[in-house]
């Protein structure tokens, strides 16, 4: 099942399968977390876990 996400500045929804995945800033454990991010723009839409719980 897919969810999609919303950019505001495209003013879009973005499938989360399209949707690019960027090491996040700040403080936040790469291995553990990641950013996803509009294709088309770059904006970011969302911050996930990916690191085993």
């Amino acid at each position: 099942m897919s969810e999609d996400l919303y950019c505001d500045t495209c003013d879009q929804s973005v499938a989360r399968e399209d949707a690019i995945r960027r090491e996040t800033m700040a403080d936040l454990d790469p291995d553990k977390w990641q950013m996803l991010c509009c294709p088309n723009c770059g904006n970011r839409l969302k911050t996930v876990f990916v690191g085993d719980e």
